[in-house]
């Protein structure tokens, strides 16, 4: 214990204890080892941290900074956030158990959309309405909600923060960041960032705690008047019964169970290397994870045979190695979670391919890379998110049957489809019920690009110029441009 960490929360610009000093331990999920120790925020400091954003908010100095002084502050955060990418991702990489190369990698590249939203702070606009009265002149602004709740999960941490934290502050908002409780430390770390990039006071606040109380203060406060949630559904149904305390704007992003098709004409070498970053990268804990994979019968058996001869050599071990292919999962929930999953899935019908189980002499949280065939579309695992790399495959025969079977989900956050044919690829990519659908690649973000999900995946999208939009709303403002007196109002012309 005397290489623990201890963190503290950022509220209005200090960096604090919970107000009654409790702590709650990190897991390193490498070697199951504490390795730092996070606040556990009470009723108090949720509602301190509210409060200091609500004051930067509505008496500045953030609402008296013009957009382009804003976006300044957020080309700059872009700027720190490349060079520290190496000490954050191995701190994400300790906290979670991602892999370094991601980690660092997905750091640095964040910095990209921080400057795309430096950039979007000052081109946000209104419009003039060409009214049908006379005499009237009618245009609309855009303003800032106010303060934004931002619940963030463990994994793409620091990625989720810049989809979230961008977009609001480029249009002016405050925000509240609650780090999820499984893995707080490198969030914590970006928030020394923020002062650094000349952001007042309050504008940014950093919260550490569970559902109960911090999650439910948080998402219930009256003062709250944005919730921007990424996580799983049951927590989604809290978010929801909470925000009808505040009548907050809520987007939900609640992962999915993402189809990956491949036709009997696709590039068989992309679509295998494809579908293994899809599911494989990240030890498949990623919302857009291609979690089921639908082959046309004509290429199935040369495209596992390929697939499951990866997969036994991807080398395990610890994340911050660079010789490391993929690493634990985050949390002992997820593997017996999944160990459970996949045992049901074998009583079904299911064959294992490769994997189903921990892989011997490792003490942290491990997982074989797994791929299962399944003997129908009805088994449970197809469409049940596991959040590691457990891969379900099944077999079609025409465009119209995978059609079906793609969209038989209660998920719709992302696909993937790998075809040559270009009319089919356009078909599939409209036929397919999803949020973001992808062809003859996989997994691929840009700042420019929104994402999200339908159905059970949530709602709303990020990233993007709309995610602007999202974070303000319009106010429309008549103007009498007559001299003449305003009418009797009780002498209808």
């Amino acid at each position: 214990m005397a290489n623990v960490k201890s963190y503290q929360m950022l509220i209005d610009g200090k960096w604090v204890n919970a107000s009654n000093g409790a702590m709650f331990e990190s897991i390193n999920p490498t070697n199951g080892q504490v390795w730092s120790k996070v606040p556990e925020a009470t009723e108090t400091d949720v509602d301190d941290a509210v409060n200091a954003a609500h004051r930067a908010f509505s008496t500045g100095p953030w609402s008296k900074m013009t957009p382009t002084e804003r976006g300044k502050c957020l080309r700059k955060l872009g700027d720190l956030l490349a060079e520290k990418s190496e000490p954050l991702g191995r701190t994400e990489s300790v906290d979670t158990g991602k892999m370094l190369k991601e980690t660092r990698w997905q750091a640095k590249y964040i910095a990209e959309f921080f400057h795309f939203y430096a950039g979007c702070a000052d081109k946000i606009s209104g419009e003039t309405l060409p009214i049908d009265k006379p005499d009237l002149f009618v245009f609309t602004n855009r303003e800032p909600l106010g303060v934004v709740a931002a619940i963030v999960p463990w994994n793409s941490q620091l990625f989720l923060v810049a989809v979230k934290v961008g977009p609001a502050l480029a249009a002016g908002n405050t925000i509240v960041l609650k780090a999820s409780e499984h893995a707080s430390a490198a969030m914590l770390e970006f928030g020394e960032l923020v002062a650094e990039a000349g952001f007042p006071p309050g504008v940014v606040n950093i919260v550490t705690g569970h559902g109960e109380p911090c999650g439910k203060a948080l998402t219930s406060h009256p003062l709250v008047a944005r919730i921007s949630f990424t996580g799983g559904p049951n927590a989604a149904r809290h978010v929801l019964y909470n925000s009808a305390e505040n009548f907050a704007e809520v987007s939900l992003e609640l992962g999915g169970k993402s189809p990956f098709i491949v036709f009997d004409d696709a590039n068989i070498e992309s679509a295998v290397n494809g579908s293994v970053a899809g599911i494989f990268g990240a030890a498949g804990q990623s919302c857009v994870a291609g979690s089921r994979l639908y082959l046309h019968e004509d290429i199935a058996d040369e495209f596992l045979e390929r697939m499951v001869a990866i997969a036994k050599d991807i080398r395990i071990g610890d994340p911050l190695l660079e010789e490391t292919q993929m690493g634990p999962l985050c949390t002992i929930g997820q593997l017996e979670n999944i160990e459970k999953e996949v045992s049901q899935a074998i009583e079904e019908g299911g064959q294992i391919l490769h994997g189903g189980k921990r892989p011997e002499n490792f003490e942290g949280l491990f997982y074989e890379p797994t791929i299962i065939s399944c003997a129908s579309q009805n088994m449970k695992i197809v469409d049940t998110e596991l959040f590691g790399p457990v891969l379900s495959v099944l077999k079609f025969r025409t465009e119209e049957e995978v059609i079906g079977l793609a969209n038989d989900t209660v998920h719709g956050l992302a696909a993937g489809i790998f075809t040559r044919d270009s009319a089919r690829s356009l078909r599939m990519a409209k036929a397919v019920r999803a949020g973001i659908v992808w062809v003859n690649t996989y997994r691929v973000v840009s700042p420019i690009a929104e994402f999200g999900g339908i159905k059970g995946s949530g709602y709303g999208r990020e990233s993007g110029f709309q995610a602007m939009h999202d974070y303000t709303r319009p106010k429309t403002i008549w103007m009498n441009t007559s001299d003449e007196p305003f009418g009797n109002p009780f002498v209808m012309r």
